[in-house]
């Protein structure tokens, strides 16, 4: 081989690709520009194989998505290098060629096989197989590339490549189906992604159909229309993988957080007052990702029965206009859609109502996807449609999987114009991880759980409740609509009452169940703020929320989409300590409702009665809780139930003027997390301290219970969370806290410098505005102090050590941790709260300690 000189290709491709990336971002367009560059790179090694004076024996073919030529702009050049059998010599060469490639710039993936090594690999491995169905000629022996097309083609069977591809994007499907990839999709990989698009040309080459949207379209699996609007979702995909690329200066295909905001400002998507231009992007993003699964679905489902050519099994009659075909739906004829639109909804009523069955029949999928456009406003005033729509929310079975395919159809936000308009959009709120339609969904999804005996043992509360309500088809609905004007500006949840109002009038529904649905969206983040924010032990707080509430059907059914929507936001939302807040709140309202409305009269009796009677099964003697029940007031005991009274008592019983430090720490009653008592006398700084403790081993406080006993000591009750609850032994980590917590109250040593830890990607390109509020608390007492900010280690300690500086005393603190969105809530008392110009101060120096 000859020498090749690389300095000179390296300058080549660097200017050649440079003038491409100006061309591409001053026009946009994608195709050209991976045309091009798959050309520019077709030049090159043409030249060097030339200049190489590599052995006519050799053949060099692309393969890929060169081959395809769609080269981006820092993706692998993926080449085969043919060679004859068993030749050691030519393989030499090949070696020899390839480093210079490198170090000319070109990102070369090789492989060097003969003709036979590429069919058995094939057989072995059907990723290998589609790399080979698309190969392509470059430069070298026409001959042996000619053989080796003829090879590939004898060793194909289109049936069992259609079943392979088939089961390898099923499992890519559910590899990129997590959290991450909502937050951060993979534009090639994942679903709906460009991925999705190759397989389908990818099957229709096997079957001998084409590889091009127009050689489908001549075989009628499209129509040019059809094969026109698949290629412009594939150029929106096409364009941000582009754009990715160059945005990270290398192969990146995920469309990061930090990538977001600035891919939205290149496609000219720039803030509004309501949505931010990232937000914009990826609507875009998700409803193109939304189209190309529904056309993967439907020309894969053609495609299938092109190939199968199954004719046996005559179809069974399902009604006058529907047969089942091989444990598929069929319309008998396929412009029904086009003559009777409301047999769209039919179709999905069917489904509902006949689970055994797989789907719609290709030749009715297609032709459903193409009468979509029938759903219009003459098509929603129909009182049948209307009827039709409404009786998937009554047969309730199915109902997930029947809004989910009218999602994935188009056909749900056809008929619902409010929810086509969230259909894709995210919320950057660091909260939620779904679009708002796939949250809607999933909410409805959660409340049909909870009617499902088998999921009973999930959440038996909710279980048993939905099976004694009445028509749950209004929870169902209060789900539909509970966040259906998200992103419209002003408060959705007043404006998704205007939108179920109207839903509920125009299908003819009873005032009353009217009234209710209106009544849930428009309150559904009431019970959970109460819940999380406020002082439940607080008689006023059950009362006041008792009267906004006003019945128990209400109280019920807002308790059920509560946990349904909280559940419904993401997986590391939800845990134990939240679920028992709702419940306390739920059942002190219930009894409110029911008439109890003095929970410091017999209640308590009854409460401390309990807790007697637990202190007995510890053979803790009688009498022996009096010294320390009389250090404590009502408050304390309406503060805590009774299973609490009896571990804090049977500890402290003997040492109630202890003077040094008491912590002990057992499981959380509440099945999930730690719970941690610290008593000793108070002191301004103990809240901070322990915050501090509990930031440096990585724990996180979800609530602190802080009360001082009437002879001023603390007892003061933590839940906190393990950061990695599965890899721990809890017995030595309960030691542990006990041991090292009390060792740093006993030295009462300053306060240790802030935590500094990593914030989220997420938060650092999505950024919360810190916001403090202090107001007085129902009675006037005391004052709520309301801080939201982005969480971060250290975040808490933080604010404990403001607090401090103000000889502000913390009473309770409700720490409410949403995804990486920090919204505490302190119950406080001090002097400096009762001077205007004081609290002024404190709040600039809290924000000021949430912006550090």
């Amino acid at each position: 081989m000859n020498q090749v000189p690389v300095a000179h290709y390296r300058e080549l491709v660097s200017r050649a690709r440079a003038a491409l990336k100006e061309s591409f971002l001053k026009s946009g367009r994608p195709a050209p520009f991976l045309g091009k560059h798959a050309t520019l790179v077709d030049g090159v090694l043409r030249s060097v194989w030339r200049e190489a004076n590599v052995s006519g024996q050799l053949t060099l073919v692309a393969v890929g998505g060169y081959a395809r030529r769609t080269l981006f702009p820092h993706s692998d050049v993926d080449v085969l290098i043919l060679v004859p059998d068993q030749d050691g010599s030519l393989r030499e060469q090949v070696a020899a060629l390839v480093a210079p490639l490198w170090d000319m710039g070109l990102e070369i993936g090789h492989s060097v096989r003969s003709i036979a090594e590429c069919i058995a690999e094939a057989q072995r491995d059907i990723t290998i197989q589609t790399t080979l169905l698309e190969a392509r000629l470059v430069a070298g022996n026409r001959a042996l590339f000619a053989q080796f097309t003829a090879g590939v083609a004898r060793n194909l069977d289109p049936q069992r490549f259609l079943e392979a591809k088939l089961l390898e994007q099923q499992q890519r499907h559910n590899r990129f189906n997590d959290t991450a990839s909502n937050l951060e999709p993979n534009v090639k990989e994942g679903l709906g992604g460009l991925r999705d698009l190759n397989t389908i040309l990818w099957v229709s080459s096997a079957a001998g159909l084409g590889a091009k949207w127009q050689a489908l379209a001549k075989h009628e699996l499209l129509t040019s229309a059809e094969a026109k609007r698949i290629s412009q979702h594939e150029a929106v995909l096409q364009n941000i993988r582009i754009r990715l690329h160059y945005q990270a200066g290398r192969r990146e295909d995920r469309l990061l957080f930090d990538m977001q905001a600035p891919l939205a400002k290149q496609l000219a998507l720039e803030d509004t007052p309501h949505r931010l231009g990232s937000e914009r992007l990826m609507q875009r993003y998700f409803r193109t990702a939304r189209e190309v699964t529904a056309l993967n679905e439907v020309l894969l489902h053609n495609l299938r029965t092109r190939i199968d050519g199954i004719t046996d099994a005559p179809p069974a009659p399902m009604n006058e206009r529907f047969v089942v075909e091989h444990e598929y739906l069929r319309a008998r004829d396929d412009l029904l859609f086009e003559q009777q639109p409301g047999a769209i909804l039919e179709c999905f009523a069917l489904l509902q109502q006949h689970p055994q069955l797989k789907g719609l029949a290709a030749s009715t999928l297609r032709a459903m996807w193409r009468a979509t456009y029938l759903i219009d406003a003459r098509f929603r005033r129909d009182t049948n449609h209307r009827n039709a729509f409404l009786g998937l929310f009554r047969h309730g079975t199915g109902l997930t999987h029947a809004l989910r395919r009218m999602n994935r159809y188009g056909v749900l936000g056809r008929y619902l114009p409010a929810f086509g308009r969230v259909v894709g959009q995210m919320q950057h709120d660091l909260y939620h991880v779904y679009a708002v339609d796939e949250h809607i969904l999933m909410v409805v999804r959660n409340l049909r759980r909870f009617a499902v005996p088998e999921m009973a043992h999930e959440y038996p509360l909710c279980s048993r409740l939905i099976s004694e309500f009445d028509k749950p088809e209004l929870l169902y609905l209060g789900g539909l609509f509970h966040d259906i004007a998200k992103g419209r500006g002003g408060d959705h949840s007043a404006l998704g009452k205007v939108d179920a109002q109207r839903f509920c009038r125009a299908h003819g529904m009873p005032e009353e169940d009217t009234e209710l649905v209106m009544w849930l969206v428009a309150q559904h983040l009431v019970m959970s703020s109460t819940a999380q924010k406020k002082d439940l032990a607080d008689p006023k707080v059950i009362a006041d929320f008792a009267a906004l509430v006003q019945n128990e059907r209400r109280l019920i059914a807002l308790y059920l989409l509560t946990v349904a929507d909280i559940r419904g936001t993401s997986p590391k939302v939800w845990n134990a300590w939240k679920g028992k807040l709702l419940e306390d709140l739920f059942w002190s309202t219930r009894r409110f409702l029911g008439g109890d409305t003095d929970p410091s009269g017999h209640r308590l009796q009854s409460r401390q009665k309990l807790a007697l009677d637990k202190l007995r099964l510890y053979a803790v003697p009688d009498g022996a809780h009096q010294k320390f029940w009389d250090q404590l007031d009502t408050a304390y005991f309406l503060r805590h139930d009774a299973r609490e009274v009896a571990w804090h008592t049977r500890i402290l019983n003997y040492r109630v003027d202890t003077p040094v430090p008491v912590v002990k720490a057992r499981i959380s009653p509440v099945g999930e997390g730690i719970q941690v008592l610290i008593y000793t006398p108070d002191r301004k700084n103990l809240f901070a301290q322990i915050c501090a403790f509990f930031e440096r081993v990585q724990f996180s406080i979800i609530e602190a219970r802080i009360y001082t006993t009437l002879h001023g000591y603390a007892l003061d009750t933590f839940q906190v969370m393990n950061p990695a609850p599965n890899e721990t032994n809890y017995r030595d980590l309960l030691h542990y806290i006990e041991h090292e917590l009390t060792t740093q109250l006993e030295r009462d040593a300053p306060l240790p410098p802030p935590v500094k830890g990593r914030i989220s990607r997420r938060l650092k390109s999505f950024p919360v505005k810190p916001e403090v509020a202090i107001r007085p608390d129902e009675r006037g007492n005391a004052y709520y102090l309301s801080v939201t900010a982005g969480d971060r280690p250290g975040l808490l300690s933080n604010i404990a050590r403001v607090l401090v500086r103000y000889g502000i005393d913390l009473h309770n603190a409700k720490i409410n941790t949403m995804g990486e969105r920090a919204e505490d809530t302190f119950l406080v008392m001090g002097e400096a709260l009762k001077d205007t110009r004081q609290v002024l101060r404190l709040e600039s120096d809290l924000l000021q300690s949430l912006q550090s």
